[in-house]
């Protein structure tokens, strides 16, 4: 059978210890209680309730950047086409209303008098925002609007829009340490008087956090008995928006931690709207949308605006210009540098604008980012909640603002790695990197080069499209040359959405037009616990305290760099990146699914159920991996930070 041939730099060996794998481990431990299915989940498409140990809260900010600017001097419609004026993201995090009494649940939304409400999936305005998507993807925007209100328009999150962040630790992390107590209390009296139990205590301590250096900081953030929470910011690809990715960032929140999705609004999404901060005329200079007047969604939330300027302007996708198929992998002309590295840019600076907010909201100034907050009641795009209901003092001092990972999918992705190499972003300490877009990244300098630990985990359609795999390949190198550990993985059978919400909604279409093999969520399941096992080993100690509460599945540690690569499902090159190819595809839909050897091998969701997609490998044969560290390099890497395994 022919295999993929595998560079001699690309090859690593095995890691030493490595423990067996248990065909039980892709069960993910016991998750935080669900609301049962509403009324509407029986008749449109849902998404899946998240998985860890945590019920998972979200709410949407959107306040005017610091220094208003433009990026690059391309134009649309005789104005600057990339502006940024606003930033807007949204924060899934974990909360703990499931715990609450049902009066004080109610009680959480005085100022509002409602009780906590679910989150749309489709960005407000809904019928706004498919037409973008129907302008985005060149098709009439009637049957596109109609489709979406039959399926998914309606569609919730599995969030709560403005809960309380958790004050409590998931349930193994405290048997943990009460276990740790026990044996701490049992520990016989040293030798040597006080300062030698004093150093005898320490020593215990620290082996008991698993790993050295970092314990101190884990008993200071235990003082109030409340955890604090690492940092993930996430950039969406092209057509995405702070929703699109919701299974995976919403899946993270609920292991433990606060993932910031920027909405981007310099043209890479479908469709997104601009507040204007009061009566700044700076912020209609793009001159998107001139027509007066709100959409008809809107009509009845400004009336008063009737006629008058619009207090808002919408950003729809920007084609390059006479090079519209830029992102095709037949195009000839290439990418669109110019374009591409100045939406580059303006992401950037986002990124930089959400993360001043968070420091504001973590040092205590969470009624300031309220008062400053776009998206309120009467706004284009906003909850008729908009911030209410938030105690911002829980939030104080509840968050890791100093290694934060930089996360991203497709566009996404090639955003992730400039950032990673920025020198002003120098609080981003690791990366991880979804199908990422090759050739739009771009090339490294010697002031900006990459020295940071990515993760890579592409999809087979984007595996078979070499100049991208290449490309990819060749940012895993730049990290490794840099000192740093590096993983470069494929899902087996993924297309490029599978990492996306819409596998998950629509899983029939992409198994018959995108040719996807694996389960949709399954193809997320690897995703995530890919990702909580790089950050495992790349966060510091007092980050991954909550780690106690993570499925072990070893997708990294036990993956095999020379595992034989399979080409069977690589498409003709009509059809490269944009699908797979599936031999005998009538009789395998047939038969539905290859059953594995092994019945015990199927992997399952959390209650049990297996995940069949249209062919299972069995668990540990799902991910093909292209590049992994040694061990030196990553007891060298854990040295130089300051902690080492046990």
């Amino acid at each position: 059978m022919p295999s993929r041939p595998v560079s001699r730099a690309s090859r690593t060996s095995r890691s030493k210890l490595r423990p067996s794998l248990d065909p039980h481990a892709s069960r993910p431990p016991p998750s935080a209680p669900h609301s049962p299915r509403s009324f509407r989940e029986h008749f449109f498409h849902s998404l899946t309730p998240y998985s860890g140990p945590y019920q998972v809260a979200f709410l949407e900010i959107e306040v005017p950047v610091r220094s208003p600017r433009h990026f690059s001097r391309i134009k649309r419609n005789g104005s600057y086409a990339l502006k940024l004026d606003t930033v807007l993201f949204a924060v899934y995090y974990p909360t703990d209303n499931s715990d609450l009494p049902r009066s004080e649940r109610r009680s959480l939304h005085r100022r509002s008098r409602k009780p906590l409400s679910r989150v749309s999936w489709l960005p407000r305005p809904r019928a706004e925002t498919c037409k973008g998507y129907a302008r985005y993807f060149n098709v009439p925007y009637i049957p596109i609007t109609a489709y979406m209100a039959a399926t998914s328009m309606f569609t919730k999150l599995p969030v709560l829009r403005n809960g309380r962040i958790s004050s409590r630790w998931p349930p193994a992390v405290v048997e943990d340490e009460e276990e740790e107590k026990v044996t701490t209390e049992n520990i016989p009296p040293a030798e040597g008087g006080i300062e030698a139990k004093e150093e005898q205590e320490n020593g215990n301590s620290l082996s008991q956090n698993t790993l050295v250096d970092g314990g101190e900081a884990c008993e200071a953030d235990k003082q109030d008995g409340k955890p604090k929470f690492p940092v993930i910011m996430f950039s969406h690809g092209l057509g995405g928006s702070q929703t699109l990715y919701s299974s995976i960032c919403g899946e993270l929140a609920s292991f433990g931690f606060v993932v910031v999705a920027l909405e981007h609004r310099d043209g890479s999404g479908a469709r997104t709207f601009v507040n204007k901060a009061g009566s700044d005329p700076d912020l209609d200079s793009q001159g998107l949308d001139r027509s007066p007047g709100p959409p008809k969604d809107e009509k009845k939330q400004h009336k008063k605006n009737s006629g008058q300027d619009k207090p808002y302007y919408k950003v729809d996708y920007i084609f390059p210009k006479d090079n519209a198929q830029d992102t095709s992998p037949h195009n000839s002309r290439g990418v669109d540098r110019e374009l591409r590295e100045a939406q580059i840019e303006m992401r950037m600076a986002e990124i930089e604008e959400a993360f001043h907010v968070l420091q504001l909201i973590n040092n205590g100034k969470g009624d300031a980012v309220r008062a400053r907050n776009l998206r309120k009641k009467g706004n284009v795009g906003a909850s008729s909640l908009g911030l209410d209901g938030i105690d911002w003092d829980e939030w104080t001092e509840r968050l890791y603002l100093e290694n934060v990972t930089m996360m991203g999918h497709s566009f996404g992705g090639a955003t992730s790695v400039q950032a990673l190499r920025s020198e002003r972003l120098d609080w981003l300490s690791q990366g991880i990197l979804l199908d990422a877009w090759g050739p739009a990244t771009p090339e490294s300098t010697e002031r900006e080069r990459l020295r940071k630990p990515i993760l890579s985990i592409g999809s087979e359609a984007f595996m078979h499209w070499t100049e991208n795999f290449e490309r990819v390949e060749r940012i895993c190198h730049e990290a490794r040359d840099g000192g740093a550990p590096c993983w470069m993985t494929t899902i087996r059978g993924s297309t490029h959405l599978s990492q996306t919400d819409f596998a998950v909604l629509y899983p029939k279409w992409m198994s018959v037009f995108m040719k996807t093999i694996v389960s949709s969520k399954r193809a997320i399941y690897l995703t995530v616990h890919s990702a909580l096992e790089f950050l495992k080993i790349t966060l510091p100690p007092q980050q991954t305290r909550f780690k106690k509460s993570w499925a072990d599945d070893q997708l990294l540690s036990k993956a095999d760099p020379g595992m034989e690569i399979e080409l069977d499902n690589r498409p003709n090159d009509k059809w490269v990146a944009a699908r797979l190819r599936i031999p005998h595809e009538f009789r395998q839909r047939l038969k539905r699914t290859v059953k594995p050897k092994k019945k015990s091998n199927v992997p399952r969701d959390a209650s049990g159920k297996p995940l069949k997609g249209l062919v299972s490998w069995g668990v540990g044969q799902e991910i093909w991996c292209h590049q992994r560290p040694e061990q030196d390099v990553l007891d060298r890497y854990m040295e130089e930070n300051g902690w080492s395994p046990q």
